[in-house]
């Protein structure tokens, strides 16, 4: 006789402390990782921990106004779960969101999760092979885990990324601000900028979004810039019904769109990577055009030489947006480019002695980027930290595992960064990478036995000074711009050096000799030598003419015969 009793079965003898691995962050990085492991037969012994209150991570934190992505919506989805259902050219934050939250009931994450969860500090324990890690609940809510607590695991996997902690600028006088001050990552949306005097420190991708915005609605703007950026057109547009239901109901239309905006952006790497290419200087006047068609004529000279930029493309994040520069030419809207003396209990003195007065200032400065992990304490073998390791910079092996952290992968770490394309291909690539190594640490502990991976010093630094060499022949390297993608000392450490096609093509396979792979269950993956996998293959493999004579011959095509009519062809030629 069943049990009538419709609760879960509930395995009182379980320790919910423990699993096969541990995620940090349940945002894009975090949850893919996660649902790799299901899907790959990996299991769902996994526990994720998120500081936040719900999945998405930079997309549940970032709520600011007009907050979207600068990359297509089409190529901001996992290849294996695509939205055909994306209602603009590019995603704005909430439909993003929406996106993420409907992944994790899918996959039914949720239970797996813990929220209002930080990580205080990670430690490996030599004589069991495990991550003991821990835990401290933040806010009011009771929890059924205590105030602090231990998760032990056999692979720790950080999800946390590069765009996590806010990064606050170091300006005198900055607490004794009398006004609101807020971080554009931390928005406050209780607060009514009707009729406020705002302004704005900073101007790169963020700030871009937010100025058109609160322009629109506030008494005045003063944005403070410090170094003008090379802006390009955006051309974003609603997605209309017909468009959506041919990607619904006709998915080789979508994959070979989605294929189509791959290769456009792949192409890209070189405008922001190579500024001896013909592509560089094209883009350059891309940008030119583009500001004069937006500010044209003597009226507004001066404003076109404020905002127009000395350095190579690419050395900052390019802007893509069409309401950036029109915004300027608000009465409301000034643009300061003195730079910061000091800010006042009434707002902001540049250097001259002009007093700005305000009732918030808004901080479009960024993230803690090159600081990775922070403020996350990682101790590995023989006790040693993150921090010693990474006392000249952070790097990692492929951007994601780092010799003295045993058992321990990490996705959009160091170097992984695009300058051109959506990261969520380069995160797709990873956790197949890291799955792999969490699927043999699980084979051997089924078998009772021990396992632990760690790469090579010798082929890290090997790795590491190949990309190097590599991007300091980059945009990226200019010395006449900074940009969040360097550390103090000017080392790139957070973007990858290359397009993305390569990055997938490198980690579609690991070669056991690059890591020093030791314990009881050692044998059995050495004498693999290499273990290969499937990359997820996104650029164009069928040609326009293929496809158009598959649609012609299909009862779909049939079906939306007016669609292909006057939308279809359109779309084929991006």
């Amino acid at each position: 006789m069943s049990d009538p009793n419709p609760s879960p079965t509930v395995d009182y003898g379980r320790n919910t402390n423990m699993a096969d691995v541990l995620i940090i962050g349940a945002g894009i990085s975090g949850m893919t990782t996660a649902i790799d492991m299901i899907r790959k037969g990996n299991g769902r012994s996994f526990i994720i921990v998120e500081k936040g209150n719900q999945v998405g991570g930079t997309w549940n934190d970032q709520r600011y106004p007009g907050c979207c992505c600068d990359v297509w919506s089409h190529l901001y989805s996992l290849s294996f779960e695509p939205n055909p259902s994306w209602t603009r050219e590019y995603p704005g934050q909430e439909e993003i969101l929406d996106y993420l939250v409907d992944l994790a009931h899918k996959y039914q994450l949720y239970r797996h999760i813990r929220f209002n969860s930080a990580v205080e500090e990670a430690r490996w324990d030599e004589t069991t092979y495990t991550w003991k890690t821990k835990i401290a609940r933040l806010g009011s809510k009771d929890s059924e885990f205590g105030q602090s607590y231990t998760i032990t695991s056999d692979f720790l996997v950080s999800g946390v990324g590069q765009l996590n902690v806010p990064k606050y600028p170091d300006i005198h006088g900055i607490d004794s601000f009398a006004g609101k001050l807020m971080h554009s990552a931390r928005w406050d949306w209780d607060y009514d900028l009707r009729n406020k005097k705002i302004g704005i420190i900073g101007n790169g991708a963020t700030a871009a979004q937010i100025i058109p915005e609160i322009a629109k609605v506030c008494k005045s703007l003063t944005v403070f810039q410090r170094t003008p950026n090379w802006v390009i057109p955006r051309d974003d547009k609603p997605i209309t019904p017909m468009r959506q239901a041919a990607y619904k109901y006709l998915p080789f239309v979508r994959r070979r769109y989605r294929a189509g905006l791959m290769d456009f952006r792949e192409s890209f790497f070189d405008v922001v990577f190579d500024v001896k290419s013909p592509v560089h200087e094209f883009m350059m006047s891309v940008s030119k055009n583009h500001m004069e068609s937006q500010l044209p004529g003597e009226k507004y000279a001066k404003l076109r030489e404020q905002l127009q930029p000395h350095y190579a493309v690419g050395c900052k994040r390019v802007i893509i947006t069409d309401d950036y520069f029109p915004t300027f030419t608000r009465p409301n809207v000034l643009l300061e480019t003195s730079p910061i003396q000091e800010i006042t209990p009434n707002g902001v003195k540049t250097e001259g002695g002009k007093e700005h007065d305000f009732d918030l200032l808004v901080l479009a400065t960024g993230f803690k980027t090159t600081q990775f992990m922070y403020p996350i304490k990682i101790y590995g073998s023989r006790g040693k930290s993150i921090e010693d390791i990474w006392a000249s910079g952070a790097s990692a092996y492929l951007g994601m595992t780092v010799p003295t952290l045993p058992n321990f992968s990490m996705l959009y770490g160091p170097n992984t960064n695009l300058g051109h394309n959506s990261i969520i291909l380069m995160i797709e690539a990873q956790a197949l990478y890291i799955n792999t190594l969490i699927s043999k640490v699980r084979a051997a502990k089924a078998k009772g036995q021990k396992l632990r991976i760690e790469p090579k010093p010798a082929v890290a630094e090997t790795y590491n000074k190949e990309i190097q060499s590599r991007l300091a022949q980059s945009a990226f390297a200019d010395q006449n711009c900074n940009s969040w993608y360097k550390n103090e000392a000017g080392l790139i450490t957070n973007n990858w050096s290359d397009a993305v096609i390569p990055y997938q093509k490198r980690t579609s396979s690991i070669n056991w000799d690059d890591y020093n792979v030791s314990g009881s269950g050692a044998a059995e993956v050495k004498a693999e030598g290499t273990t290969k996998w499937a990359r997820v293959v996104e650029e164009t493999q069928v040609s326009n003419t293929t496809l158009l004579a598959g649609l012609l011959t299909t009862a779909g095509a049939v079906a939306v015969g007016a669609l292909y009519r006057n939308s279809l062809k359109a779309m084929l030629r991006n």
